[in-house]
């Protein structure tokens, strides 16, 4: 069921958001109480509080999530956070937070979960007799180069092993800290085992701010992009979400940066709404784009069969209906006029071994 925004409970007046994308915590699909601030006119007058980013460690017993999606191009994926700071209302992951007991609103850009001991995980499962190597996507549900990895470091460690067993890997960011990790990428991409995806939704700067409070700015995307091709890293430009009216005008300009920034492939993906996701966003229409509110919604319901979200395999990353024809028509025609490349390069699986231990026995060839 999807609801109004109306039926979000207000803001609380003493926390102060900073950068937030949501503007409060409703609660998630699996709770069954719901908590709303009434005042009964004996309340003492607090301070305002600033909302801050909390971090707690998870110690899971694996690191690689398998899927049997039919549409999505790969079977397993590792995702070394739960929630993400960077705060894009529309993202689809935020829903997850409700497995965890917690809001999908500023819980999930609030309440961060990391799990430090990836790398290890991931080294003791590729080393089961049983592993059958096929890329592993990186940043499928939240982006493992938000803000806290520059202090965790996790991502490095999680390289390290997919390169020293010539594991092939592809990745979603739009975390400006995957430069930090350029040299590990362009190592990995020179023996056909990586393939990069920076997601860029706007080129406005000011709409950016508002969509993504803590995530780059489109200009330092295209400069990621730069600089990842520039040390032979396959770049694919993720146009994604396409938001009807404020975004959708963007899909030839943005397809245009990224193509002379170095992207040699594209992708395009309709805003999806599941779950908690469509009232969280249709409240921050009404707080940052009021005037244009209903006529992007109108415009996204024609895309989902007259709904919010059509969640339907086949139909959730493409929409249908007339809207949705002639944005995938622009996105196509411009690809090709622009020299984009079709499909995605094809990763190296036969490499793939356990890495030589001090005292093996090498191989005469």
């Amino acid at each position: 069921m999807f609801y109004p925004a109306r039926m979000l409970p207000p803001r609380d007046p003493h926390l102060r958001l900073k950068a937030r994308g949501a503007a409060s915590a409703p609660a998630g699909r699996f709770d069954t109480q719901t908590r709303l601030r009434e005042s009964d006119g004996w309340d003492i007058p607090e301070d305002e509080t600033l909302l801050r980013t909390e971090l707690a460690f998870e110690q899971p017993r694996s690191i690689i999530t398998r899927s049997t999606s039919p549409d999505i191009s790969f079977d397993r994926s590792i995702n070394p956070y739960r929630g993400c700071e960077h705060g894009c209302i529309y993202c689809y992951a935020r829903p997850s937070h409700g497995y965890l007991g917690l809001s999908p609103g500023l819980d999930f850009e609030t309440k961060i979960t990391a799990k430090p001991d990836a790398a290890r995980l991931l080294e003791r499962e590729l080393a089961r007799p049983a592993y059958k190597p096929a890329p592993i996507a990186l940043g499928t549900n939240t982006d493992p180069y938000q803000p806290v990895e520059s202090k965790l470091e996790i991502m490095p460690g999680i390289l390290r092993v997919l390169r020293d067993w010539n594991h092939p890997v592809t990745l979603v960011t739009r975390g400006r800290t995957v430069l930090r990790d350029l040299d590990l990428w362009a190592e990995l991409a020179a023996r056909d085992l990586a393939a990069v995806g920076i997601s860029v939704t706007t080129l406005d700067a000011g709409l950016a701010r508002a969509l993504e409070p803590r995530a780059p700015a489109p200009a330092t995307r295209l400069q990621m992009i730069r600089a990842l091709a520039r040390a032979g890293v396959p770049v694919r430009v993720m146009v994604a979400p396409v938001i009807p009216v404020l975004t959708e005008p963007e899909i030839e300009a943005i397809l245009t940066a990224a193509r002379e920034a170095g992207a040699t492939t594209a992708s395009m993906i309709p805003l999806r709404l599941p779950h908690e996701v469509a009232p969280l966003f249709r409240d921050w229409l009404e707080r940052h784009r009021p005037g244009m509110a209903a006529h992007v919604m109108n415009r996204v319901q024609a895309m989902r069969g007259g709904r919010d979200n059509d969640p339907r395999f086949g139909h959730r990353f493409r929409g249908e209906g007339i809207e949705a024809d002639l944005a995938r028509q622009r996105f196509r025609l411009a690809r090709r006029r622009l020299g984009y490349a079709e499909g995605s390069p094809a990763l190296d699986c036969s490499r793939f071994g356990a890495p030589p231990r001090a005292g093996d026995q090498l191989s005469l060839f």
